[in-house]
């Protein structure tokens, strides 16, 4: 029988002039009612206090993120999987970048070597490596993925793999974003599918891998738009990763909102919920709603990123309940 999976929302929730505590943050966690844990992996100096945190709320820290430039204080990488022992933290989620810090691309043997690496600092403690799909990092040139994870697997190298689909929804009818991850003219082709409506899609391909151990819920459409109130570090731009799930009050977004565009994202977090009932092999054991307050999401958004986050996680949740109920009534689920 398929295991349920927990739910865990993201401790990036409040705007950066909203102050808040660690145990702030849990209590309004707990509070939404919504969710099994925290997806925090707290800087060292505020592990203690986390700790703390989560034994009064019930809310423990089961899954945390990381970004590593590789070349750049590469042992703060292996730090970080430990300071997940402290934290109770079972998972931790590396965005690991596109390029190094002298500038070159990652090659693929780097990524597998710095994954072999990585992971077995966390193997005797008890914490699970995972890479994720994301932009700004290697795997946001989607035709690298399958190869990597297949050669890491000849090296009998259990690879984890978090999947936040979001990331690739975004760049559908968006040529330009389709050209940072070299699939344009795959795309336009019909070499490379990017909708996971369509046959043969990218999601798919990653879920039959049986490597998506972490799945992250972020609501985005199609050729999604900037986010116009955020800027990044750099005073550039951001691009536009994240698009309102309730329906915005006036002034509390930036565009347009049509609730029948965010179809599609919906439709690829089924898929992902569908393809773990139905085969025994999925790994899944961690989800999360992504509604973050960086720049190129939801910095600057005049309405509640946790209510948003609640209502994700509550469609979930009732999404995952419908489907049980069907397969339980042998109605076809068509993954």
């Amino acid at each position: 029988m398929t295991a349920d999976f927990l739910l865990g929302c993201t401790y990036n929730f409040l705007q950066a002039e909203d102050a808040a505590t660690p145990l702030d943050r849990f209590q309004m966690v707990r509070d939404t009612g919504v969710f099994d844990y925290m997806n925090w992996l707290p800087p060292s100096d505020l592990i203690s206090e986390s700790v703390v945190a989560a034994e009064k709320t019930g809310i423990p820290m089961l899954t945390g993120n990381y970004i590593h430039q590789l070349g750049r204080n590469d042992e703060l990488l292996l730090e970080r999987m430990r300071d997940c022992e402290r934290a109770g933290v079972k998972m931790l989620n590396v965005m690991l970048g596109t390029y190094a810090a002298d500038g070159h691309e990652l090659s693929d043997d780097e990524v597998i070597e710095t994954y072999l690496r990585t992971a077995e600092v966390g193997d005797p403690i008890g914490v699970k490596l995972s890479f994720e799909l994301h932009v700004d990092c290697w795997s946001e040139k989607y035709k690298r993925i399958t190869p990597i994870v297949k050669a890491a697997q000849a090296r009998s190298i259990p690879f984890h793999f978090t999947v936040d689909y979001s990331h690739v929804i975004f760049k559908i009818d968006n040529p330009e974003q389709q050209e940072i991850s070299d699939v344009r003219e795959d795309v336009e082709q019909g070499k490379v599918v990017l909708d996971p409506y369509e046959p043969g899609n990218l999601l798919e391909e990653w879920m039959a891998l049986d490597i998506v151990h972490f799945a992250q819920f972020r609501p985005v459409i199609p050729n999604n738009p900037r986010n116009s109130w955020g800027v990044n570090p750099d005073g550039s731009p951001p691009r536009g990763i994240m698009y309102p799930f309730l329906k915005p009050g006036p002034g509390e977004w930036h565009s347009p909102w049509s609730a029948h565009r965010l179809d599609i994202c919906k439709e690829a977090f089924r898929r992902i919920l569908r393809y773990h009932l139905t085969q025994e092999t999925s790994p899944l054991d961690y989800v999360i709603t992504e509604m973050i307050a960086t720049s190129d999401y939801g910095m600057n958004a005049k309405f509640s990123l946790l209510e948003h986050n609640a209502a994700c996680g509550q469609w979930i949740r009732d999404t995952w309940s419908q489907l049980k109920a069907m397969q339980a009534a042998e109605i076809p689920l068509h993954v």
